[in-house]
């Protein structure tokens, strides 16, 4: 029988943080949006003070009961490799790993030998010890069952972390029990309908007829059913799809109301977008500009637009923040106060397929885009950058608690001394 896993890493933010901090492992723990803004990752510990996804910092920060709590803003390149780490350690034990999320991977468990349990036990424990990332795994004859099984492995602590649905029987006794909206890729919007068609439980819609759950959610619905039945229709795959589209965008740290700013703001988004493109040997061939005033002070004067154009595919960073400052200057309006922008590329492709014959070449030589990746691999991200991205940088993003990037820049790595 074919069996799945996934592996959920708890609290992860919070528990990439308490990796490096020793101090913080019995304290609530807190971690913010971009521009510290509100709720994104919460331990047990601060959610038994209250603290909800979401809840605004700045209206909560001061309340007498949360003085304990440590706040730290979002340190994404170290959630990134942390998560990079989690992945690796996961290859030691199994033959397949698929990334479903940042904090979420599923496995092929497969003809494994010994109890699944026991295994899936070790797999827990390993990746404890070597990355400090507590884990739940849940398993399954399906990826949809295994999704459920995690859930159910993390949000009933008599399970220790575990929970196995590969047993029909089993399976039936959570289905019955269990909310149709706590199935994977059921989402907010579907269950009204499903309600109302008097579908509810989980056994309520593997019980339903076909014909009733693709007239509420099409094919996606039908193949669903089939895998909360046990019959997979979703592969494991060890090869993300080629994306499509790639964002660069951002609140701003406090509001621009010069273009200078703005044009600096843009060009330092092109530039991260262009990098990206080369890290994954992609060109893009269209390119859009928006920018924003606050939609809930408008008061203050509301503006929103977005201009673009389709280019000859490229991923050069000048190239890239040339076209991008151009597009700016058609839709930029003085007199507001914007607080966010972004640059948006699609109509993406394998790095040097030419679209047409008459595209213009590269006015920048490839050479250059490599020896300026080769550098910030070397001495750390931005060691060498555009000048048009700016300096002082009045745009960035809000992060007065962040913590080092311990595993991804040199100078922040933790130091030990023997005594």
């Amino acid at each position: 029988m074919t069996v799945y896993g996934l592996i959920d890493c708890n609290s992860f933010y919070c528990s990439c943080q308490r990796a490096f901090e020793p101090r913080l492992k019995r304290l609530p723990v807190v971690v913010l949006s971009n521009n510290d803004g509100c709720a994104i990752a919460r331990t047990a510990e601060a959610k038994g003070l209250g603290i909800k996804m979401g809840d605004a910092w700045h209206l909560i920060r001061n309340e007498r009961k949360l003085s304990g709590v440590q706040w730290y803003s979002s340190n994404y390149p170290l959630y990134a490799d942390m998560s990079r780490r989690v992945y690796q350690v996961l290859l030691e034990h199994v033959p397949r790993v698929e990334p479903y999320s940042i904090d979420e991977m599923f496995l092929d468990l497969t003809g494994l030998p010994g109890d699944l349990a026991d295994r899936c036990e070790t797999i827990r424990s390993h990746v404890e010890q070597i990355t400090k990332i507590p884990t739940c795994v849940g398993w399954g004859p399906t990826k949809a069952i295994a999704k459920l099984a995690n859930y159910i492995a993390k949000d009933r602590p008599e399970m220790e972390g575990l929970c196995d649905l590969t047993d029909e029987r089993a399976r039936n006794r959570f289905y019955r029990n269990l909310p149709v909206s706590e199935v994977w890729g059921i989402g907010r919007r579907l269950v009204p309908r499903l309600q109302a068609a008097g579908i509810r439980t989980i056994a309520q819609f593997v019980e339903a007829d076909e014909a009733q759950i693709r007239k509420i959610m099409a094919i996606t619905g039908v193949r669903l059913q089939a895998e909360l039945r046990g019959e997979s229709c979703l592969k494991l795959s060890e090869i993300a799809e080629q994306r499509k589209g790639l964002a660069c965008t951002r609140s701003f740290g406090q509001p621009i109301t010069t273009y200078s700013d703005m044009r600096e703001a843009i060009a330092g988004f092109a530039s991260r977008a262009a990098e990206k493109l080369r890290a994954e040997k992609m060109d893009a061939g269209h390119v859009s500009v928006f920018i924003q005033t606050n939609p809930h002070k408008r008061q203050d004067g509301w503006y929103a637009n977005q201009a673009a154009i389709t280019c000859a595919p490229t991923n050069n960073a000048l190239t890239l923040i040339g076209t991008s400052t151009r597009l700016l200057r058609a839709i930029w309006r003085d007199g507001f106060r914007y607080t966010k922008g972004g640059v948006l590329l699609n109509d993406l492709a394998p790095a040097g397929q030419q679209s047409s014959l008459f595209d213009a070449p590269e006015e920048q030589s490839p050479a250059l885009m490599d020896a300026m990746d080769a550098i910030n691999r070397r001495f750390g991200r931005e060691a060498i950058k555009p000048l048009s991205t700016g300096v002082e940088r009045a745009w960035r993003p809000r992060q007065g608690m962040l913590s080092p990037r311990f595993t991804t820049e040199f100078g922040e790595v933790m130091e030990a001394r023997a005594w």
